[in-house]
């Protein structure tokens, strides 16, 4: 029941959003605007149920420092996937065909910011928290993250490859952000750099959703395996390859600082130290 009474409110939000913002897709500024208006509300409703339900003050999204924290992994998140796109344009597999549009790659803020707060509230801040108390770190991190995968098959250019994908390079390395720095912030942050690089600045195709109309004009080409084949560069190994290594780093985080949640049967899990 607890489960229900933060993913129902939050899924909510983010369904109203999305059809706002599919109803305002032609004007860049109103999609901007309901973008980040989704996020917020996103992030102060999932505050508000954990709050009532489960008497305690979320902080995994404490307001302070979480600007720095924010910008600080959204760089993280853009330069990893401009390293997968470097790799790409060395085998010649991306190249850049011209500019785009500013105007597009402002209304992408708003879309990608409304999708990084609300899929990790949804996956991280609730399914994989709730899910660990029970199974584990790496039992929900398993879990949440082919559940997250799996959600990217309803997208219109997608595949079971690409859907796998994402369920390791992303499911897997935004939950063990999460689980190495307990705060939401930073999945956030990640998230939205990766995607905001990739469909705003670089044009690439974003996870099988269709064309994008970012700051450039982005083409890729050659074996699907390298790049992505029309789900776009994420169903690439070297999307695959940078999430893991980057889950690796947090995991090791996670084991060092003692958040690393053994499985358990009982309704109590604890922390290994």
């Amino acid at each position: 029941m607890r489960l229900l009474k933060q993913l129902v409110p939050v899924a909510a939000v983010a369904f109203v959003g999305y059809a706002v913002a599919g109803a305002v897709a032609g004007s860049p500024p109103a999609t901007l605007l309901a973008g980040v208006a989704t996020a917020v509300l996103a992030v102060l409703v999932y505050a508000r149920v954990v709050r009532w339900s489960e008497r305690r003050v979320p902080e995994e999204v404490a307001t302070r420092g979480a600007a720095r924290l924010l910008v600080r992994w959204t760089l993280v998140g853009a330069a990893l996937f401009a390293a997968v796109v470097a790799n790409l344009a060395l085998v010649g597999g991306y190249r850049i065909d011209g500019f785009g549009s500013l105007a597009g790659a402002a209304g992408l803020v708003g879309s990608m910011a409304a999708a990084a707060a609300t899929e990790e509230l949804l996956f991280r801040g609730i399914l994989f928290r709730i899910v660990e108390e029970r199974a584990g770190t790496w039992g929900a991190l398993v879990l949440t993250g082919l559940l997250f995968g799996m959600s990217h098959l309803f997208n219109p250019h997608a595949d079971l490859w690409g859907a796998l994908a994402v369920a390791i390079e992303a499911g897997g390395m935004l939950a063990a952000a999460y689980a190495a720095t307990r705060t939401l912030w930073v999945p956030i942050g990640l998230h939205f750099g990766w995607n905001f690089a990739a469909a705003g600045v670089f044009g690439a195709e974003v996870s099988g959703s269709g064309a994008t109309q970012g700051l450039l004009h982005g083409t890729t080409s050659g074996p699907a395996l390298l790049s992505g084949g029309a789900f776009g560069p994420e169903a690439s190994v070297y999307a695959v390859a940078a999430g893991l290594l980057l889950t690796v780093a947090f995991m090791w985080l996670a084991r060092r600082r003692g958040t690393v949640v053994a499985f358990r049967r009982g309704a109590t899990a604890t922390l290994t130290r």
